[in-house]
């Protein structure tokens, strides 16, 4: 019986497939990148992302203001913050009683591969 997902016969192209895994991610470079995108997999953190991503090129807003944004409360704004930050996708730092954020370029281009490159518009819809 033919299966439509894998080869009926195996020939590999041995040249090829070498020097393909030879550019490929070390193991500890994929979980590094799979930890990456899951934290982008929570609408809150995903949702915070693209607020950030909204705020502009080196745009900053402080916890209160991504709070808000989000309908979420500080403290969980903060523990996802964090979450986010842990994974390198947003920077911190404190202005006197206020702790601002920024999207990372990491974090934006991550953002862009998972949610678009327009807020608010389906993947398929950016033109």
């Amino acid at each position: 019986m033919m299966r439509l997902d894998r080869c009926d016969l195996i020939c590999i192209d041995a040249p090829r497939a070498e020097a393909i895994r030879a550019r490929l991610l070390s193991e500890d470079e994929a979980l590094d990148a799979a930890e990456r995108a899951r934290a982008l997999s929570d609408p809150t953190r995903l949702t915070l992302a693209a607020a950030l991503r909204e705020a502009g090129e080196g745009g900053e807003l402080c916890v209160c203001d991504l709070s808000w944004i989000a309908g979420r409360s500080q403290n969980l704004v903060s523990h996802h913050l964090r979450a986010l930050r842990d994974r390198g996708l947003v920077r911190s730092r404190r202005d006197g009683k206020l702790v601002m954020y920024s999207l990372t370029r990491a974090g934006s281009s991550l953002l862009g591969a998972v949610a678009g490159n327009a807020v608010g518009k389906p993947v398929g819809e950016l033109a």
